[in-house]
């Protein structure tokens, strides 16, 4: 029986910050026009980790029972090493995501702006058919276009328009730049996968690219943010904070098209998440002040 340090390791707690990055833009979008309302953000922020949750526990289930996480560097994975029945993952993953959908709709009820729930059932549907189901949209490389439409535009606009009731032009650039990082935490660890993703027969995006153009695309994935939450200082002047990114994601975009590889990318993820979490953080606050 998997320990509970085991169940926290297979939820992938390294991924939270594409949950918890778009609500901190979202709300300081809000707030920029005066509309921030602090109950409402503590719900997309319970929605966002619900459905990560739920993602990470499909994914382990789903991939376990395909055999393609077997002999991964990374984080622990329950189904592959046996430590859990798939049956069990299965549960946590349709539990974690059942929580999420509570509180959709709890938040949908709450603001008001009901064509969001469809939006939420789509973002309920991508978690599971990731890596789940006859044709998982992860294996044929195009796990990018569901991070960056669901943990990028969806999540970010969503918080800002179920608080201030619109979407402004800072949240749209906001919402593009957190898909951005958002998608170089995913080809950060489809890297460090691509040799047993080959062997697997699981197409990711930087399986399709070869690693060469896919470490490339990583580093624009960090580099573009920067610029665009600069322009949000249009708007709002603090935002330029976000030029502390400068810095990191250049080191970052670096490690990567030096060749790191293998178990030297897992502290790229890390670093990755604290890259998007910082640029959240900074970006939000430049909005709100």
């Amino acid at each position: 029986m998997a320990t509970a340090a085991e169940w926290w390791s297979a939820a992938r707690p390294r991924t939270l910050p594409a949950a918890t990055a778009p609500v901190l833009v979202g709300t300081g979008a809000a707030a920029q026009v005066g509309g921030a309302h602090l109950g409402r953000a503590a719900l997309a922020l319970g929605v966002g980790l619900a459905i990560q949750v739920g993602a990470n526990y499909a994914n382990d289930y789903s991939d376990g029972v395909r055999g393609t996480d077997v002999d991964r560097i990374g984080p622990m994975r329950l189904v592959a090493s046996g430590a859990a029945p798939p049956a069990q993952v299965k549960a946590a993953a349709a539990a974690a995501l059942g929580v999420g959908a509570l509180l959709g709709l709890w938040l949908v009820a709450w603001s008001g702006v009901w064509w969001l729930l469809a939006v939420g059932i789509a973002a309920v549907v991508a978690a599971w058919t990731y890596t789940g189901g006859r044709h998982p949209y992860g294996y044929v490389g195009l796990g990018e276009v569901g991070v960056f439409a669901f943990f990028g535009l969806f999540a970010v606009l969503g918080t800002t328009i179920t608080q201030a009731g619109r979407a402004t032009w800072p949240a749209w650039l906001g919402a593009v730049a957190i898909g951005l990082l958002a998608c170089a935490l995913i080809m950060a660890n489809n890297l460090r996968d691509v040799p047993t993703d080959v062997l697997a027969g699981k197409r990711t995006l930087a399986v399709r690219l070869g690693e060469r153009r896919a470490r490339r695309l990583y580093a624009a994935f960090v580099g573009l943010p920067v610029p665009l939450g600069a322009a949000c200082a249009f708007a709002a002047p603090w935002s330029l904070l976000v030029v502390l990114c400068l810095g990191p994601a250049a080191a970052l975009a670096g490690m990567v098209l030096l060749r790191a590889r293998g178990r030297a990318l897992v502290p790229v993820l890390v670093f990755t998440g604290q890259l998007e979490l910082t640029f959240a953080v900074l970006l939000g606050l430049g909005l709100a002040v």
